[in-house]
């Protein structure tokens, strides 16, 4: 497995692409939704790397090696030596298509030797936990990992990269084939929850009405005093712990609007009627913390050093952690050492097994990490 680890600037890119030096046959490419030469680049690279698989999708911020930036693109060249590769792609265009959409990437990807599978998802109108699901019912017993694609804090448009687009309204599966790939994995917040649990009493998928009976809006702004009046914006330091059940971990969940008139929250992902939430804040250190022990686990998953690590954060994350958000990055390359190339960018939202024996869900406000090497 070679990789070659780029971060692209709007003066460079064309100078930087000259520096790869071997064929490969896939581009991850993380792309500030402000970088004005995207198109040109693909084009770039679709003519002179002619075999190649694109992907990727914008962002919050762009990560590449201990880095943070933005207007950039954040690119790694790969060359999977011993791993097949497939690229299948769905165009949505209704939220409620969502889980249809997970089972139809499933479908066209299931094959024999399937070994883990990466989801880069537009990430506005897409309901991110009905797309795990149809992904989990047709490969139960495949590890999938991604993100969606975010517009810095605008939350107006994103798209994702399909070969040679920039396509709004579109999920991209890539498929990796093979049994000399090694993938590790995990996802991590780092944020305390605090008050008391609450019952979602009224919800229908990602919107909130009711919390022990009492409108939802009107219960979470009690809780935020004088933050309630920028939201939705500030609801991303003030994500939701949510359970189903005492036996289940808790996923986080973040706003992404809320409605007066209804007195309704929506979120990035579902919210089940019946399931128990509680309110969480950020604490800088136990982010940090997070974000180590997200590393920790994603190494031992992998049980040997990686050649590459994709990191896939919140943009909640980047807001709380401002200009410490390259701290997270860092400690991460301490845990995973000086060998694997880093890329990844600030999402709205992350797709992950919590580790090894778990299923995969739909995450906010972690540090979700892949790595990836061939034995």
């Amino acid at each position: 497995m070679k990789v070659k680890q780029l971060s692209l600037d709007e003066r460079n890119w064309s100078q930087r692409l000259k520096s790869i030096c071997f064929e490969p046959n896939l581009f991850l490419l993380f792309v500030s939704p402000d970088f004005n030469c995207t198109n040109q680049v693909l084009e770039v690279l679709n003519k002179n790397f002619t075999d190649a698989i694109l992907v990727g999708c914008s962002t919050a911020g762009e990560i590449s090696n201990i880095t943070v930036s933005d207007k950039t693109i954040s690119l790694t060249a790969i060359k999977l030596e011993k791993t097949r590769i497939k690229k299948v792609s769905f165009e949505i265009r209704d939220k409620n298509y969502s889980e249809i959409a997970g089972k139809e990437i499933a479908s066209k990807l299931i094959e024999e030797n399937l070994k883990h599978v990466m989801i880069f998802s537009e990430g506005l109108n897409v309901n991110g936990a009905d797309l795990v699901s149809g992904l989990k019912s047709k490969l139960p017993n495949i590890s999938i990992t991604g993100g969606l694609a975010a517009d810095g804090s605008n939350f107006i448009k994103t798209f994702v990269i399909n070969n040679n687009k920039m396509q709004d309204n579109t999920i991209v599966g890539l498929g990796l084939y093979g049994n000399y790939l090694k993938v590790g994995f995990s996802s991590k917040s780092g944020w305390d929850s605090f008050g008391i649990e609450r019952l979602v009493t009224k919800s229908k998928k990602n919107v909130l009405y009711e919390l022990d009976g009492y409108p939802a809006l009107e219960l979470y702004k009690s809780f935020l005093g004088d933050e309630a009046n920028n939201l939705p914006s500030s609801g991303l330091l003030f994500p939701l712990s949510m359970r189903n059940n005492e036996n289940t971990p808790p996923v986080i969940r973040t706003i992404l609007g809320i409605s007066e008139d209804e007195q309704s929250l929506t979120f990035a992902g579902n919210i089940a009627e019946g399931s128990y939430v509680r309110l969480m804040k950020a604490n800088i250190d136990r982010l940090i913390s997070g974000a180590e022990d997200s590393a920790i686990l994603a190494n031992k998953n992998a049980n040997e050093s990686s050649d590459l690590a994709i990191l896939i954060s919140c943009v909640g994350r980047r807001l709380v952690l401002k200009q410490l958000v390259e701290e997270e990055i860092e400690v991460v390359r301490e845990v995973l050492g000086e060998k694997p190339s880093i890329t990844g960018f600030y999402s709205y939202g992350e797709i992950a097994p919590f580790g090894a024996f778990s299923p995969c869900e739909l995450h906010n406000q972690t540090m979700t990490i892949t790595t990836l090497t061939e034995c």
